[in-house]
């Protein structure tokens, strides 16, 4: 209850109708939390009579400067909805008590309102600040840009505050829990403080606030904000060297921790994330200001950093990879997707919406990525807002792999147009299963219509067939394979193919057993010489530490097959490997009177086995046990171990846990303080593994 100065109004904001109405209940905050596009109720006790003349006037205000001009202030009385778009009206009251249903317009300025009430009898007029509120978007509006219109979807992509990230190689996804959290304690203060932060809050406050009711543009500045390259934003982004300075990004299990520290520290960037990170957070700010958000994962994403659609990768004569091109392809790189209709595009370009908060390149100046709707990028409409073109490269883009001779004389032996793009995944609704939505991004690899919308993106961006950059945009050129001088480009059938194999798949601890496989295509005789080498790898696939390297002559009969056996002992990757536990192992194979041929194996190390048991039923506010055993594959003791444990509406913060003995087994205490169904995260971090994840569900009940 809010009282005047004068002591004659009280309000009751109806906070429990009005959250389960306005599906706000869950956040934890004693804050009144509606959305915009729908009713809400309050009540008014008035100590003094209020007479039948009297003139009601509700102003509601948001932001620095509120003015009506920016449709940050509305002024409206009662039964008279204005140009604003704002109302009230008087429902059935009773004596010194007076009930009152205000509407918002579905195309609101969203963020923390003033709510005052004037009273004009004549004689008299008073004014009281009745209290604040705070306004979201309205996915369950039909007239609000986010609306979603399937109650499930909205479940998940709204109320849902915890999920899975995929990640991995193309032939071995994996996922991991992620701990959103929009709805924990001071989340939505924080996501408000975030716009608040931004370059155009501080360029001009009144213009950005006015700009808030846009969920393009609100998406657009989040995605500026989560890195902090421009803005000192939440994360700041790390892919090389140590971690000693922050938190190695492997470490984060949510966003929770992450925000909060951002928030408690006055704003200084949070170190360390790398692409999963500013998603996950991504994420979490956006539902907790109402836009439905997922997270995806994008397997053999295209870094093309000057947008032509060819990614260029150099290798010297032993199969190392040289650093002559900025270009890059990540075994994954994960954004985020979210829904709303474009207005600025057109209504072809509604749904769902990719948005990128890694930073990776200057959009408009700044570090943003996004919304670019996944209808333009499936098109090739590349030259639509915003940033389509990169996304497009990411999920599109070909690669073409060049011997670089000591002569500065360059070989094509590689080219793939199938290979960027894959198994493009995101948490199914309802349940924890990978869903493939490849074919929102694109047509059916090798398809006519695939290759027609490629080259129809090669045109809009001026760039020739063969790569090079017309004078239509004057941008860094690449090579011309007709026109380039000291390049050779492989001419007739291959005379020989190869494969590398795994035997077994890879467990940290053992040793890496591999089949290199060569079959000769013709009657005449071969010999090939073989230069083999193994690399420990990011998982953007930028090589750190050489593993293995040999080379040897394969002698090949009439159309024979030899199998060449080889291993990666765990004394060899040991040491050498990173915390993404990725080896890139590669073969070149120079056939002589013939071409050249390259073989690639993206080999990502298993983790330890990971147990997690609860005892008991799972009830709110009552404890629970927690056991957490690991099975240690290493052939040396495991010590000096630390475990972090999370999970909304379990813990309230991360819990941590210094575990120094010898023994394959933890334990610890929960007290849920949520009912429903809950994702309790555990990580398990040690000199020996760079972490070691696993994580349960829960149903959590309100009585035994």
């Amino acid at each position: 209850m809010a009282q005047d100065e004068a002591g004659e109004t009280n309000i009751n904001w109806q906070s429990k109708l009005n959250k389960a109405a306005h599906h706000t209940s869950d956040y934890s905050s004693t804050e009144v939390i509606l959305r915009r596009g729908q009713a809400f109720t309050i009540s008014l006790n008035f100590q003094t009579t209020v007479q039948p003349w009297d003139n009601f006037t509700f102003i509601a205000s948001t932001g620095p400067s509120p003015a009506e001009s920016q449709h940050t202030k509305v002024i409206f009385n009662l039964s008279d909805e204005g140009a604003s778009g704002w109302s009230a009206t008087q429902e059935h009251s009773e004596h010194g008590c007076m009930n009152f249903t205000i509407v918002s317009p579905a195309n609101a300025v969203i963020g923390r309102y003033k709510l005052k009430l004037q009273i004009d009898s004549g004689n008299k007029f008073s004014s009281v600040l009745l209290g604040h509120f705070v306004l979201l978007f309205n996915p369950w509006c039909p007239n609000d840009d986010v609306y979603m219109a399937n109650e499930k979807d909205r479940q998940e992509y709204v109320l849902n505050d915890s999920g899975i990230i995929f990640h991995g190689v193309e032939k071995y996804i994996q996922q991991e829990a992620w701990n959103y959290g929009q709805f924990e304690e001071d989340i939505l203060d924080i996501s408000l403080a975030i716009l608040d932060r931004s370059l155009n809050h501080r360029k001009d406050p009144s213009i950005d606030v006015s700009n808030r009711n846009n969920p393009i543009y609100v998406s657009r500045v989040i995605s500026a904000m989560v890195n902090s390259n421009d803005e000192k934003g939440v994360v700041e982004g790390k892919w090389n060297g140590k971690y000693r300075s922050g938190t190695n990004p492997l470490h984060w299990s949510g966003s929770v921790t992450i925000l909060r520290k951002w928030y408690r520290r006055r704003y200084k960037p949070v170190r360390y994330g790398q692409c999963w990170v500013f998603a996950g957070v991504m994420c979490t700010v956006l539902r907790s200001l109402g836009i439905p958000t997922r997270v995806i994962t994008n397997f053999n994403s295209a870094h093309d950093r000057n947008i032509n659609l060819s990614i260029d990768k150099y290798i010297d004569i032993s199969g190392k990879t040289l650093h002559l091109t900025e270009d890059s392809v990540w075994n994954f790189h994960v954004w985020n997707e979210s829904w709303f209709i474009r207005r600025d595009l057109g209504s072809f370009y509604d749904g769902w919406q990719v948005l990128d908060a890694t930073p990776q390149e200057v959009s408009k100046g700044i570090f943003q990525c996004g919304p670019a709707s996944t209808k333009a990028i499936k098109e090739g409409d590349v030259n639509l807002d915003y940033d389509s073109s990169f996304v497009f490269a990411a999920v599109n883009a070909d690669c073409v792999t060049w011997i670089h001779y000591s002569n500065k004389r360059k070989e094509r032996i590689y080219s793939n147009t199938r290979k960027i793009g894959k198994f493009i995944s995101t948490k199914a609704v309802g349940t924890n299963s990978r869903v493939d939505v490849t074919d929102n991004y694109k047509y059916p690899e090798g398809s006519l219509k695939e290759r027609q919308v490629y080259k129809k993106a090669l045109k809009l961006l001026g760039v020739s067939s063969t790569g090079r950059r017309t004078k239509v945009t004057r941008r860094r050129r690449r090579f011309s394979v007709a026109r380039r001088q000291n390049m050779t480009v492989p001419t007739g059938k291959p005379t020989v193919s190869g494969k590398l194999n795994l035997d077994a798949s890879p467990v940290i601890g053992q040793d890496i057993l591999l089949t290199l496989s060569l079959r000769n295509l013709i009657t005449d005789f071969k010999t090939i010489k073989v230069k083999l080498s193994a690399s420990a790898v990011l998982y953007t696939r930028k090589p750190k530490t050489e593993i293995l390297q040999w080379s040897r002559s394969i002698q090949l009969g009439s159309e024979e097959v030899k199998e060449i056996p080889f291993k990666i002992s765990y004394s060899q990757y040991k040491n050498a490997l990173m915390d993404d536990r990725k080896i890139l192992v590669t073969a070149l194979c120079e056939v002589r009177q013939g071409n050249s041929l390259l073989m690639e194996k993206d080999i990502l190390l298993q983790d330890p086995f990971l147990t997690i048991k609860v005892f008991g039923p799972t009830v709110v506010h009552k404890a629970a046990n927690v056991q957490v055993t690991f099975t240690n594959p290493l052939s040396e003791t495991v010590t000096d171990c630390v475990l972090r444990a999370e999970g909304s509406g379990l813990l309230k913060e991360q819990l941590q846990i210094k575990y120094v003995n010898h023994s394959s087994t933890i334990e610890f205490e929960i007290i849920p303080y949520k009912s429903g169904t809950r994702q309790l995260q555990v990580d398990l971090v040690s000199n020996h593994f760079s972490d070691i994840k696993g994580f349960v569900m829960l149903d959590v009940t309100l009585v035994q």
